[in-house]
């Protein structure tokens, strides 16, 4: 029996992931594997391209694929190729190279693009159809051209040019209050660089947090030195001219007046999947590449998504007929990884047997996902919907419960949103062991206590952690992107993984959005103390 032809677009943690899956199949025959990476390097985790823009990861420690293994058992991966246009009656995916992939199964895992919000000075090309078919070379699988002082932070070109002015002492104006333009706000701050954030929303992390935890977040903010310019709407880009003739940013225009002057412009808007193969090869697209929960894309039974670019939705009569779908991607690399170890178990198994492939169960739908801001002496952590209030009126939603607890002084705040005494979201800022319990009741569907003031015992001067065993139980989770437990982790240790980096290399803990790394140092501290041993968890 011939191989299952599988033709990967994308190389990504996503991509990684999937190939690292699927190398079994691939190693004993069963599947043809061919990766079209696009770019020149090995896959890397670009969560963290923000920590590598302030010098304080390095390239090896952000690696998540591995292509001599991958080839060893009989892959290809192709670094530095784009795929051009994909021909869904021939089954053949064309190459930047001029060659052209024949394919059974395609899958797309092409990732996502920096949003380019629309400013006076800055180009922003369109990416329908009509303009795909005219300027294929210059949109398809191309960011997009920004001014000399103007960058996104997607890729590691991006993180070369922060890196340059935050080691230059420069002044940094970051565009956009989301989690990704904070952390790298403060990474750059702590770095010494000077930084201003601008935003048009009333209070940073505005998707994530609610007014009373935006505030204090805010004052954390400024308290760092870093200043923070809400309320005002970006409309412009002012330049100058160096001295070798190089038009290059000077400030930022904002439509209430304001001139916000730096070296560097950081642009941090949100992302957008990059669906333009997808476009032109006539498959169903929304926001993202259109999948049903068996990751398979509505439009063409043999071509499936996954990550950043796919947008899950289950066909129905009523949505089928639907012009603008519901939903998006979840923009997460822990869903992600989960999308990619389920096809990759899905084409093993139709690689080995047809009929049992087809009836692989579709992906479980996701909860929703817990969103941590990742910085020195800036904790954040919030999931679901915070907007009740604990003056809302209670007729409207008779089961909801709000608690609330702030300390703006002190840069402490958490809210508990229940249904019934289950905890359906949170928002905590300054409360980390606070915000550790309140996730691990938040995962396991738990009922808080009738008292809700015990859990702000947990960051309280009094606090013994060791009295805390329920967070430090075996089954609990500490790795939410991979499913790393405590006991895992001991495991890995018990065996002479006694780092963090030892360990993630061990179980994939820590590589995902990073947020559990503080837990995992915590945990094989814990595990030294007990056998006696010295830590080694820096």
């Amino acid at each position: 029996m011939s191989p299952l032809r599988i033709v990967l677009i994308g190389y990504g943690p996503v991509g990684a992931r999937f190939v690292e899956e699927l190398l079994p199949a691939v190693r004993g025959g069963a599947v043809a594997l061919t990766v079209v990476a696009g770019e020149p390097v090995e896959a890397y985790n670009r969560v963290l391209v923000a920590e590598y823009a302030v010098g304080n990861a390095d390239l090896d420690a952000m690696l998540v694929g591995d292509r001599e293994t991958a080839e060893a058992a009989g892959a290809a991966i192709l670094l530095g190729v784009r795929a051009t246009r994909i021909d869904r009656g021939a089954h053949l995916v064309h190459l930047s190279t001029g060659e052209a992939l024949p394919y059974d199964r395609l899958v797309l895992a092409t990732g996502s693009r920096a949003n380019v919000p629309t400013l006076d000075g800055v180009e922003r090309p369109r990416r329908d159809l009509a303009d795909l078919e005219r300027h294929p070379d210059r949109l398809v699988a191309r960011d997009d051209d920004l001014p000399a002082g103007v960058t996104a932070l997607r890729d590691l070109d991006d993180a070369e040019r922060v890196l340059a002015a935050v080691r230059g002492r420069r002044r940094i104006v970051v565009l956009g209050a989301g989690v990704l333009g904070l952390e790298l706000a403060l990474a750059a701050a702590h770095a010494g660089a000077q930084v201003c954030v601008v935003h048009h929303g009333p209070h940073p992390m505005p998707r994530n947090l609610d007014r009373g935890g935006g505030h204090v977040l805010r004052s954390a903010l400024r308290r760092t030195g870093i200043t923070v310019i809400a309320h005002s709407r970006a409309e412009a880009i002012g330049f100058r001219t160096d001295a070798d003739g190089t038009r290059r940013f000077d400030m930022l225009v904002t439509a209430d007046g304001k001139q916000v002057r730096g070296d560097l412009l950081v642009l941090s808007c949100g992302v957008s999947p990059r669906n333009e193969l997808a476009t032109l090869a006539g498959l169903r697209t929304a926001v993202g590449v259109v999948v049903g929960p068996d990751l398979r894309s509505w439009s063409d039974p043999d071509v499936f998504a996954i990550g950043d670019c796919a947008q899950v939705v289950e066909r129905t009569d009523e949505t089928a007929g639907r012009r603008i779908l519901p939903g998006a991607p979840s923009g997460l690399i822990g869903p992600g990884w989960r999308q990619a170890e389920h096809l990759a178990a899905r084409f093993a198994a139709e690689a080995a047997e047809p009929a049992i492939g087809s009836t692989v169960a579709p992906l479980p739908p996701e909860r929703d996902a817990i969103v941590m801001l990742k910085a020195e002496h800036v904790d954040v952590v919030a999931v679901g919907d915070v907007s009740a209030d604990p003056w809302d009126d209670d007729a409207l939603s008779p089961r909801r419960r709000v608690a609330q607890w702030a300390d703006p002084e002190h840069l402490r705040y958490v809210k508990m949103v229940t249904e019934d005494g289950i905890l359906t979201g949170f928002a905590s800022v300054g409360m980390p062991r606070t915000a550790a319990e309140l996730t691990l009741l938040f995962e396991r569907r738990a009922e808080l206590p009738a008292d809700r003031s015990l859990l702000l015992r947990f960051d309280g001067p009094d606090d013994d952690p060791s009295a805390n065993a329920d967070a430090f139980a075996p089954e609990a989770t500490v790795c939410w992107c991979n499913g790393v437990t405590v006991g895992r982790i001991h495991e890995s240790a018990a065996c002479g993984n006694t780092t963090v980096e030892c360990v993630g290399r061990d179980t994939r803990a820590g590589t995902g959005c990073g947020g559990c790394r503080g837990r995992i140092a915590e945990v094989l501290a814990r595990a030294a103390e007990a056998d006696g041993a010295p830590s080694l968890t820096a």
